[in-house]
């Protein structure tokens, strides 16, 4: 069996790499980082917690590295950036011990099929607009897989959706009601160990420029002909009313059930996020799950009030995940945690 400091934890520089490197260290393990040439200054820079810094000339050429990292006894920490830059395929064809399930990947890029995984979970979900279909209340077009909000566009009517439509790019895309609401960003951690679900923390997304543009007075908009974008440039901390927290944790609970039963055999584990709309009638809608750690993250290094209430230390949701590898060597259960 490997101890811990057989064991490296590694992932590619972006996205929640600091706080998962910073994580892994607090709990014990080696650390690495995949590095392409303009970000080798920042990471060095964190030399206190990351032990070695890999370069990288593109993020296609990360399969050159595999042996190595194997050789190394790396476990690899997925996060948002992972099918951005590499792929889903290449994602899923990974040879390095992977911390998550990797057909999770699947249900997490398709949009009809995240739509079917939180109605079997019964989860309220925005109105799908099919093809053929007559828009006649705001929608929002979303592409598939996770791009932080980028090519997302939105339209009034039906009308409005036929002329921006002509000019969109994206070969597959959701077509969605707006919901009118608060986005909010529900941040769980199931594990496989314990079989207990622990709520992380919560965050918004800083959108830009549709935030920006609520500053501007509706009578000063007109004339200036601004697009809303839908890309995340930050987030926002955030807590929620204790009384909502019930609700929410049943909602993550069923989300994990299901999964169990359509991502067989491990379904969801480690981290993941509903992504939520709430209504003024306090309705929650799910818009989308991500079935990984997110960037909102970020905001909580030294732990989120919910994670001290659980830990009574400081806890993210990045040293998490090495908690949870940590405990799976102790227990000699590495296989039920890694693909």
């Amino acid at each position: 069996m490997k101890g811990l400091r057989d064991l490296t934890i590694a992932t590619l520089g972006s996205h929640s790499a600091l706080q998962i490197l910073k994580g892994a260290k607090d709990e014990g393990f080696k650390t690495l980082v995949i590095s392409t040439p303009e970000r080798l200054d920042l990471y060095r820079s964190y030399d206190n917690f990351i032990d070695e810094v890999v370069e990288i000339d593109f993020w296609k050429n990360f399969p050159k590295l595999e042996k190595e990292l194997i050789k190394r006894n790396s476990i690899v920490i997925p996060h948002g950036s992972f099918v951005a830059y590499l792929g889903l395929d290449e994602n899923k064809a990974m040879k390095v011990p992977y911390f998550g399930n990797k057909q999770v990947l699947d249900w997490e890029e398709d949009r009809k099929m995240q739509r079917e995984w939180m109605e079997k979970a019964d989860i309220k979900v925005p109105r799908r607009f099919k093809k053929g279909d007559k828009i006649n209340r705001p929608v929002i077009v979303k592409s598939f897989g996770a791009a932080g909000g980028k090519g997302y566009f939105m339209a009034r009517n039906q009308e409005e959706f036929d002329k921006k439509i002509q000019s969109y790019t994206a070969k597959r895309f959701m077509v969605q009601e707006y919901i009118i609401g608060v986005p909010i960003y529900f941040h769980f951690f199931y594990s496989p160990l314990t079989n207990k679900m622990e709520f992380m923390s919560v965050d918004k997304r800083y959108e830009t420029n549709v935030d920006s543009l609520g500053r501007i007075p509706a009578r000063n908009q007109k004339g200036l002909n601004i697009e809303p974008s839908f890309e995340v440039v930050g987030n926002i901390p955030l807590t929620i009313r204790e009384s909502m927290m019930a609700e929410i944790m049943n909602m993550a609970n069923r989300v994990v059930k299901v999964s169990k039963e359509l991502i067989s055999p491990k379904g969801l584990f480690g981290p993941f996020c509903l992504e939520a709309i709430v209504t003024s009638s306090e309705e929650i809608y799910v818009i989308e799950i991500s079935a990984r750690i997110v960037a909102g993250t970020n905001c909580f290094i030294d732990g989120s009030p919910y994670t001290y209430l659980l830990y009574d230390e400081p806890m993210s949701t990045g040293r998490r995940i090495a908690r949870e590898i940590k405990l799976a060597v102790q227990k000699n259960k590495l296989d039920l945690i890694l693909n």
